[in-house]
């Protein structure tokens, strides 16, 4: 695929009614980042509370408990996230798409999917046995602090978008 189609895509994509209708209504385009902004509060509020659980913090909550209240507020995060991120993008799509920012969020948001899938196929399966007063293994601390680093870097390279 070349540049040109790419470019004309992403132009269509900016020239769809409801990209239109997205842009030129003085509500729809503020909604949808509020919507985008209390996403990404549930979803790396959720991860931040548990990444710092796994780090050793308030260790006296069960990991397993901990997650079974969070992990499902960050799913309502990402379902919120997703979609919105999807219309604010096409607003813009040809600029985003030739934004080296953009595509380092993007690549950031691929390596915090693998490092959770990772995290929960592997290390979290045996968490029953490390679940209360034993440490926490050093794959968990590890997929922790990574999260965490993940997570920040991609909210400020979503907030550098805007500038």
């Amino acid at each position: 695929m070349d540049v040109g189609s790419v470019n004309s895509w992403m132009q269509w994509l900016e020239n769809t009614d409801l990209s239109v209708a997205i842009r030129q209504s003085l509500w729809l385009y503020p909604g949808l980042e509020i919507i985008h902004i209390i996403g990404i509060t549930l979803l790396v509020g959720a991860a931040f509370m548990f990444d710092l659980r796994l780090l050793g913090f308030s260790a006296y909550l069960p990991v397993v408990g901990l997650a079974d209240h969070l992990l499902p507020w960050s799913r309502r995060g990402l379902a919120l996230v997703i979609p919105s991120g999807i219309l604010l993008f096409i607003t813009n799509a040809l600029a985003l798409s030739t934004d080296p920012t953009f595509w380092l969020k993007m690549a950031l948001l691929l390596l915090a999917g693998i490092n959770v899938a990772i995290f929960h196929r592997l290390t979290f399966r045996s968490s029953a046995s490390w679940n209360e007063k034993m440490a926490t293994p050093t794959g968990a601390k590890l997929a922790a602090g990574a999260s965490l680093i993940l997570w920040i870097a991609i909210i400020a390279c979503g907030r550098l978008l805007a500038y």
